[in-house]
């Protein structure tokens, strides 16, 4: 499989503080890559490297093509969408405004309508409450919402961070059910940063271990998740 995203040496900072210490990692084309490690790793901080909201060095390539430096919206332009943790949902609008902002860099006007029913057929919840407030929806509807805002932008890859937090278990499993199923039907790449582990290299094929900024180990989702002492060590489960 080709690499959609590629990052070679990226480190970031935050002020004089460095945060990511020349990490080297990718997402395959139509794959899932997860990035797991303790709070104050740099997984956020990974998320918004590559989306260009932090200062960074190092080389980050989407589609064979350089990103790093440029503006945050020309990196949404070029097709990567980012969930952020806490959702970041427009709670005075409705869920359909919401989308609507989801769409705002897309000419094609004709098929955002068509894309409200792709949307909704995932997340039926959402057609149900359309002309309902973002900010009176359950947490677990906002971050349906959240995540169906993202994919309004058709995106080539979704940067998806915390997914999990804050949600009852049952909405989490059926979350990402729905994760995998975008990646299926629609080939959307993921770059997944989350708490839950186990659900992670499930869902995930690669995935990356950071501690203190830097990668410890990187490998198959199935091997890391099937590595005893790997899952006590550094997974806590």
């Amino acid at each position: 499989m080709s690499q959609l995203l590629s990052c070679r040496q990226l480190q970031a900072q935050y002020g004089a503080v460095k945060v990511l210490h020349g990490l080297d990692f990718g997402v395959a084309e139509g794959g899932i890559t997860t990035i797991l490690g303790a709070n104050g790793a740099g997984k956020t901080t990974t998320l918004r490297a590559v989306c260009g909201m932090v200062r960074t060095s190092g080389e980050i390539e989407l589609g064979g093509s350089r990103i790093d430096g440029r503006s945050t919206e020309h990196i949404v332009r070029r097709g990567v969408a980012h969930v952020p943790d806490g959702r970041g949902t427009f709670v005075n609008l409705t869920v359909e405004e919401n989308l609507r902002m989801g769409a705002y860099t897309r000419r094609d006007k004709a098929q955002v309508e068509q894309d409200y029913a792709r949307i909704y057929g995932y997340f039926p919840r959402l057609a149900e409450r359309r002309r309902q407030q973002a900010g009176t929806l359950s947490g677990g509807e906002q971050q349906m919402l959240a995540v169906s805002r993202a994919l309004m932008l058709r995106p080539r890859l979704m940067l998806l961070d915390e997914p999990s937090f804050g949600l009852a278990p049952r909405i989490v499993q059926e979350m990402f059910e729905i994760f995998g199923e975008i990646n299926r039907r629609d080939g959307v790449s993921m770059l997944l940063v989350e708490q839950n582990a186990a659900l992670a290299l499930r869902l995930a094929d690669t995935a990356y271990l950071l501690e203190t900024g830097r990668v410890v180990i990187s490998g198959p989702a199935e091997d890391i998740r099937n590595d005893e002492a790997v899952r006590r060590s550094y997974l806590g489960y």
